[in-house]
Parts: structure tokens; sequence; C-alpha cells
């Protein structure tokens, strides 16, 4: 079965190289010259070595704890299993090698638009939307847009190899702290209209003073959306809104997403069924949870615990 991935992020590839293993003939089409996700804090639980064995050798460090800052009230999380720094580039370059072993078809600095889509639609049997928070895809199947916030990230040259990452709670996201080993990792999850002016008011605060150039953004959607009914075309990954309330993370839910379409390729009615069931329990309970720490964090920070395991 002729099978065209849109989007040759981490979730695209993944998903081309276990259907290419499953004898699938898949093409995916990438708009970037070369694969690799720049703007990525790469933060992962340890079940991205149940999706990606191979990427343990891509860890720069280990993290077992978060302090979340608030203005009046500092929580301590000891994590109760590991996460892992891992460099985002490298594990996408490690995927595209796999995906091609397989016998997967990556076209790179192909950028799709709707006119294009129904080409795609006459040559392919299946179409998978994994083409990020504006996904093209998403947009021809006229499907509502998720909630948009804006990441930025800045990379500081200096080693720190502590097990700790921070968070400072902001109005809708958080600033954070990251230590990857070879560089700390400064950034921000916020509403775009204000994500800038918080982050480098942020850093100010921190004695850090970037320039312009040095700062990465990408786009993070928020809030799970499928077509309905619609065994031709699905969407998967960040085109389909699908990162954690919580942190904004995108990766292992796309993974686990991209399993579920797996499981039930090339039923995609079963795969839209199988996706909610299991996503929209965890979306609501992750928002619920992001927003009463919040508001206690922030209007009552007194019935805040000091540390949380």
């Amino acid at each position: 079965m002729k099978t065209a991935i849109i989007g040759g992020g981490t979730i695209g590839l993944y998903l081309a190289w276990k259907l290419s293993e499953k004898g699938e003939r898949v093409c995916v089409f990438e708009k970037k010259r070369k694969s690799g996700k720049e703007v990525c804090s790469g933060l992962f639980s340890e079940r991205i070595l149940t999706f990606v064995p191979e990427s343990r050798g891509l860890i720069q460090n280990e993290i077992d704890s978060c302090l979340i800052h608030f203005p009046k009230k500092t929580l301590y999380l000891s994590f109760c299993k590991k996460f892992f720094v891992v460099n985002h580039i490298e594990l996408d370059q490690l995927l595209t090698d796999s995906a091609q072993k397989a016998g997967a078809k990556i076209s790179f600095g192909k950028k799709i638009d709707k006119r294009q889509i129904e080409e795609i639609k006459t040559g392919f049997e299946k179409i998978i939307g994994s083409d990020g928070a504006n996904s093209v895809l998403r947009n021809y199947l006229g499907l509502p847009c998720p909630e948009i916030f804006l990441g930025l990230q800045y990379l500081l040259k200096e080693k720190d190899y502590s097990r700790t990452v921070q968070t400072w709670a902001t109005d809708k996201g958080f600033c954070w702290k990251i230590p990857r080993g070879e560089a700390v990792e400064y950034g921000i999850m916020e509403k775009p209209k204000t994500a800038r002016k918080i982050f480098f008011e942020f850093l100010k605060k921190e004695k850090i003073h970037p320039q312009e150039k040095e700062i990465r953004a990408a786009l993070i959607p928020q809030g799970p959306v499928l077509p309905r009914k619609n065994q031709k075309i699905t969407l998967c990954g960040d085109a389909a809104g699908l990162t954690k309330p919580w942190s904004g993370g995108g990766v292992i839910w796309g993974l686990k997403a991209a399993d579920l379409l797996l499981k039930s390729f090339p039923d995609f009615l079963k795969y839209e069924k199988d996706f909610k069931k299991y996503f929209l329990p965890k979306f609501i309970f992750s928002k619920l949870i992001k927003n009463s720490v919040y508001f206690f964090g922030f209007r009552f920070p007194g019935l805040i615990p000091k540390k949380y395991k």
C-alpha cells in the first residue's frame, strides 16, 4: 500500500521507519533540506528508549528532579522515573537512517501546498500529516487550529551536569532552565504576544544577555484534533495538536499516537477511535492538574507543599 507522509520530523520519520518494516511503500515529503529539529529541549522520559532503543547513545544528561518557582513558593518535584536530555537533531538523523534502511523514500526540500495535496491524493492510497503546528494538511481538511503557544530557546555554552530542571511559572506557561551537560538551555513556552518580552526579562534577571539571532523559536500546538471518519487522510504528532498541557512536550505522546496508528493501519477509523480513547482523558487531566497547580501556586501558595514525590 502506497503511503505518503507529509512532514519528516521525529513522528513522521518514526512512522516511515515502522511502516516500511511492515512492507508498506512509504514516501516522506519534508520541506527542510535535512533532518533534525533544532528548536526542542529534547527532555524525554525514559520511555524514549522503548520507542527508539538506539537513542541511548544520544543522551547528554540525566534528570531526576524539578524545581517549580512561583512568586512566593517553590515546589520541589522528585521524579519516580528517569528523564533524559537527548540531542534531538541526532535523534531525527538516527530515525532518518532507520527509515531509509527499511526502504522509505525521503524527499527533502519538498514543501507541500494545497494544490500538491490533490496530486498526492491521486498517487497514494493513504496520507498521514505529521507536518507540525502549522499543518498544511490539517488546514486543507478545514479542521480547527489547536491553541498555539510560542517556544523560545537559548543555549548558554556552559557545562552543567546537575540533575535538576528549574521552571518559573508565567501567566499561561513557564520559563525553564535545563542542564544539558555541555551546555545550559534557557527557554519559555507562552502565548505568542507576550512570550518574547517575558523571556528577555527573565534572561535579564538571570544576568544573561543573548543576541537576538541566538534565540530560536518554534510554535507549540495544544489540543488534540483529528479528521472525522476519514479513511484516506489522518494526522499524527504536532499536526494533531498532541502536546502535553503541563510541559508542552509532544514527542512521547506523538510516538505513542504513532504506535496506535501502526497497530490499526490501514484502518484510520480505528486509529481515530483509539486516539480519542487514549489521549482525550490524558489531555483533560493534564490540563486540570496544570490549572490547579497554577491557581494555588499564584493565589494560595501556602497550600502548595514544598516537596512532592
